[in-house]
């Protein structure tokens, strides 16, 4: 898209970049991108995985050089690239998705990271004023927490809010104090239920208030439209669509982002499927906050679980991969025995063929310091076996495969997966345990942070995988459910209150039946 890049009133913006170019090696990462963000605003930034959007996130952060482009801050002009300590200096502040914050220490304690970090250990902390600080910190931006609190002990909302606060009371660094500062967040509400992204949009809302500037990164197209002012769409690197957010429709964003106009409503189920014969039979299934919840699903067939907040459909269909305690129920498998679940474990779950997709593919998922071949080969690593000796070359040849039948891009198994996009890691999750063959394949949260390409690429797979197994989803996207599943059973209280299928299987039909009482179940 041609033209210098504006604000919407054609005021100064506080930050401007135009025309950059990054190649990595042969690859264009970013092709011209420019991005405008308006003092106060809060702007979001939009795109499927390997638009280009961390490539630019990371040009701001002073990670990457690049090949060309300008950057103004306030009207002035600064060379790029920038230096690691530049973007500090110049207001300008990142909160990353796994936030940069260590579970082991204090709330005080990581909020002083920076600092230490910054005098690279040499300042000396007066730990009674620092604990008075926060709290007024704390308290000026409405956040009750306590500063002597193990980070590992908060709710995943207040470890978000704490890592955003770090960062603004970090711009206190900045050559030009009197001006707005800007914030980068790149999906922070990805492993947030919904009630706590209220909470993380206040927060954001009171930051734009004060004249700093917000550029929020997700792949949430009603949290966009929810929060942001304006939005900008990169594609290939380039910048696709800009506008007032209020403006733009969801179709609109989606044909930008993907580049062609998408039926958002199309569903990947068959329109009269019927289940193959009875795979899997659950009866009184009690863990966590599930209670006494009993199915059956068969072959071919993707069985859907959801409810409000705390109605227990996670922990009905994790107990099944041995992730919880189970206090009573059994499952049976095929024509075989009912197995005892209180028992139950993952090594139990995974030698019968029951295995899980993670929602946390950053905890539970991934290990982000090895390369994607010893993900994908991880859970498979005795058919490598040459004797006592792992057969490398053959651990490479089927990462290979796998890579380009999940289309994981870039599509280099010698890559470390902590590097790839989050869809491009969710997509090496679920090639990890589809290779498996498994008889029931459990999902948890399945395309959670993952940008609208990847997510039909990833249905399709669930799709291809259910040919032979099994396929459970727990999920609160109910846009998905609807897109994905056969059935879908509406947990209340911890019991299955209502199950929907066939013509009454949409969003809006899933979202009222969670929204019911529960007290009497309901089938359609």
């Amino acid at each position: 898209m041609a033209g210098r890049m504006s604000t919407s009133d054609g005021s100064t913006p506080l930050l401007r970049l135009d025309g950059v170019w990054k190649r990595f090696g042969g690859e264009v990462a970013l092709g011209g991108a420019d991005l405008a963000v308006a003092p106060g605003e809060i702007h979001g930034l939009l795109g499927a995985n390997g638009s280009g959007k961390s490539t630019l996130i990371k040009v701001l952060a002073g990670f990457h050089d690049v090949d060309s482009g300008t950057l103004e801050v306030h009207g002035r002009p600064v060379p790029l690239p920038l230096s690691p300590g530049q973007p500090a200096a110049l207001g300008l502040r990142f909160v990353h998705q796994d936030l940069g914050l260590v579970p082991s220490l204090s709330v005080l304690e990581n909020y002083l990271l920076p600092q230490l970090a910054a005098s690279r250990g040499r300042a000396s902390v007066g730990w009674r004023h620092a604990r008075t600080r926060l709290r007024e910190v704390l308290a000026r931006y409405e956040i009750d927490l306590d500063p002597r609190a193990t980070v590992a002990d908060l709710r995943p909302v207040d470890r978000a809010l704490l890592a955003i606060v770090r960062a603004l009371e970090g711009v206190g660094t900045t050559s030009d104090p009197g001006r707005g500062q800007l914030v980068v967040l790149d999906e922070p509400t990805v492993f947030l239920p919904r009630n706590e992204v209220d909470r993380l949009f206040s927060l954001v809302r009171r930051v734009a208030s004060t004249g700093s500037s917000v550029v929020f990164v997700s792949h949430d197209l009603d949290e966009v439209r929810e929060i942001t002012d304006r939005v900008t769409v990169l594609r290939n690197g380039r910048r696709a669509l800009t506008g007032v957010t209020a403006d733009l429709g969801h179709d609109q964003l989606v044909a930008a982002i993907v580049g062609a106009d998408l039926d958002v409503a199309a569903s990947y189920r068959a329109a009269e499927r019927s289940a193959g014969t009875t795979a899997l039979r659950v009866e009184g299934l009690s863990a966590g906050l599930a209670d006494q919840v009993s199915f059956t699903a068969g072959t071919g067939e993707v069985v859907g679980f959801t409810g409000l907040l705390g109605s227990g459909y996670e922990d009905a269909v994790r107990a099944l991969a041995g992730a919880l305690d189970v206090r009573a129920g059994t499952v049976t498998l095929d024509d075989g025995p009912a197995r005892e679940l209180r028992s139950w474990s993952p090594r139990a779950a995974t030698d019968h063929g029951i295995v899980l997709v993670p929602g946390d593919r950053l905890t539970e998922g991934i290990v982000g310091d090895l390369p994607v071949t010893d993900n994908l080969t991880m859970v498979n690593l005795r058919h490598y076996l040459a004797g006592p000796w792992l057969d490398r070359r053959a651990m490479r040849a089927a990462a290979t495969t796998l890579v380009e039948r999940y289309d994981v891009r870039p599509p280099d198994p010698r890559l470390l997966v902590g590097q790839l996009s989050g869809g491009n890691q969710q997509k090496v999750v679920l090639a990890k345990w589809i290779q498996t063959r498994p008889r029931v394949l459990l999902l948890h949260e399945p395309t959670q942070g993952v940008d609208i390409g990847a997510r039909q690429q990833i249905y399709a797979a669930v799709r291809a995988a259910a040919g032979g197994c099994v396929v459970l989803c727990a999920s609160s996207d109910h846009d998905q459910l609807a897109q994905l599943c056969d059935r879908v059973l509406i947990l209340h209280r911890g019991r299955i209150g209502a199950e929907l299928h066939g013509s009454a299987l949409t969003k809006a039909r899933i979202t009222e039946e969670c929204l019911r009482s529960g007290k009497e179940g309901s089938t359609r």
